[in-house]
């Protein structure tokens, strides 16, 4: 149960976090050159964590259990993070940017875990995303 909410957390701390300092990133600096300094940061992090994790295998050796996945999230982060760089430059509020991506993101995931995953969708699921698209109409009326 600890994992179950500490996992929910996490993301929701490091989110607040993300999207402050993806708008937060000066007006004139590249894009790429803060998403280098931002790799490189996380790649450090990662390794420390690594070192700090016990396992039975070295870093190196831990590589052979990986497949495309890995390289495929590492370029779907880039256009994660420099769509959100772009979208607060182009004018998005902070408060509503964030919530309407991911609200459609929520709408785009529903057919993949259904027919992907197996994933079960009854009348609640179909109440929320009307709820939804009701809250994206608002949200994004002037």
């Amino acid at each position: 149960m600890f994992m179950y909410v500490f996992s929910i957390a996490l993301i929701v701390g490091s989110n607040i976090f993300y999207n402050i300092c993806s708008k937060s990133i000066p007006a004139k600096a590249n894009p790429f050159s803060s998403l280098f300094i931002t790799y490189l940061t996380g790649a450090v992090v990662t390794l420390i964590a690594f070192q700090l994790t016990k396992t039975d295998k070295g870093f190196f050796k831990t590589l052979g259990d990986l497949n495309w996945t890995s390289i495929v999230l590492g370029v779907s982060i880039v256009g994660l993070e420099f769509g959100y760089i772009m979208a607060y430059r182009a004018g998005w509020n902070i408060s509503i940017g964030s919530l309407v991506a991911n609200i459609i993101l929520a709408l785009v995931l529903i057919p993949i875990g259904v027919f992907f995953y197996k994933e079960g969708f009854g009348t609640n699921q179909l109440l929320g995303i009307a709820i939804c698209v009701i809250g994206l109409i608002l949200i994004n009326k002037k």
